[in-house]
């Protein structure tokens, strides 16, 4: 494979071995259009975008829609500055689709403003769900969920575990619990910036969509705050550095009725699972099982830290296997789909590779 960089154009090129006088050429050369030259090149903005479409694509401006619906026939107030958000956050999208599905832009550019706007919006809305909730619904489930953990479980952990509770083991959990953060943003920005329209990538692409949107859609139908306003415990919480961090990340930023199902549990569930199914590339071989581990204690501390109840992690935990799973079969149908179709590469190439090499050909 080889790379063509012109101004803000990167392509990339399938080198093919020139077909021998024989036979078998005029079986390889409708291969070699499909790679080399989409289908309907001339075709109008619309149609190009329509084909230039992804999965992805189509989840985030569906979970956008629902957003505007549920605030529509919401019953709380604020309904003006919360459909403003989701205007913003459709405008983004909006814009993106057309620039690069349209092909308007393409390269690096293309490339690196497709990955940059594709995530904002579904970025930007978890840090909205915090006003948009409380437009959606003003009631609380708090008491049912409790109830049904009881009656079907018959433990709620955060009660069961409020015995251990002490400084040592609340910053203990609390250090992972805010590692979470780190584990998502480690994840997340070499995938954006690092890597090419690779398989792994729209793996990982699609099932972080799908983890994230459906997971703010059922913060709406199952509103929460938590045991820690819900139920009454006998040992206070109280520990250092990271458990200041926590409490005051969770008040500042968080969408506080955002219990089911556990994003905390559901999004790195995602990550252990997802490097697990790749545990055979690297780096997922190197640290698949020291992620388990770092998962592991991010669930329970959900539950230690009286974030979540039972139900909300099992929730969580089967949502995050289930994304890992589908969405790897869904990108493999895709992928097909788009070599059918004549689509553009869902990504693009890698943008800091690309503007490296870029910036190299200006030098020489």
């Amino acid at each position: 494979m080889g790379i063509r960089f012109w101004p803000f154009v990167v392509e990339d090129v399938h080198v093919r071995k020139r077909p021998t006088e024989t036979s078998a050429a005029p079986m390889m050369q409708p291969a070699l259009e499909r790679t080399l030259i989409p289908k309907d090149a001339a075709a109008s903005l619309p149609l190009r975008i329509l084909r230039n479409l992804a999965l992805q694509d189509w989840i985030v401006a569906i979970y956008l829609t629902v957003l505007a619906l549920a605030i529509a026939l919401g019953n709380g107030g604020n309904r003006e500055s919360c459909y403003r958000m989701v205007a913003f956050d459709a405008a983004i999208l909006i814009v993106n689709i057309v620039l690069v599905r349209g092909e308007l832009v393409k390269g690096v550019l293309g490339s690196l403003l497709y990955r940059l706007c594709a995530f904002l919006p579904v970025f930007l809305s978890y840090f909205q769900l915090r006003w948009i909730l409380p437009t959606v619904t003003t009631r609380s489930l708090d008491a049912q969920i409790y109830a049904f953990d009881m009656r079907v479980f018959g433990y709620e952990p955060s009660v069961a575990w409020d015995r251990f509770v002490n400084p040592t083991t609340t910053e203990w959990f609390a250090f992972f619990y805010f590692g979470y953060f780190f584990i998502l943003m480690l994840h997340v920005l070499p995938f954006i910036f690092g890597a090419g329209n690779t398989k792994l990538l729209r793996h990982f692409a699609l099932g972080i969509f799908m983890q994230f949107c459906i997971t703010h859609l059922l913060y709406m139908a199952v509103p929460g705050w938590g045991p820690y306003h819900e139920l009454k415990f006998d040992h206070e919480l109280t520990g250092g550095t990271f458990w200041g961090w926590v409490v005051s990340s969770v008040h500042a930023g968080g969408a506080l009725k955002d219990i089911f199902p556990s994003l905390h549990t559901g999004a790195p569930t995602f990550f252990a699972v997802f490097a697990f199914l790749h545990r055979k590339e690297k780096p997922f071989k190197y640290y698949w099982l020291p992620l388990a581990f770092c998962v592991s204690q991010i669930i329970c501390a959900t539950m230690f830290l009286r974030w979540h109840y039972l139900v909300d992690i099992v929730a969580g935990f089967t949502l995050g296997t289930v994304n890992a799973f589908a969405s790897r079969a869904l990108v493999a149908w895709e992928a097909n789909r788009r070599e059918e179709t004549g689509a553009t590469p869902v990504f693009g190439g890698a943008p800091v590779a690309g503007l490296v090499a870029f910036v190299r050909n200006l030098s020489r």
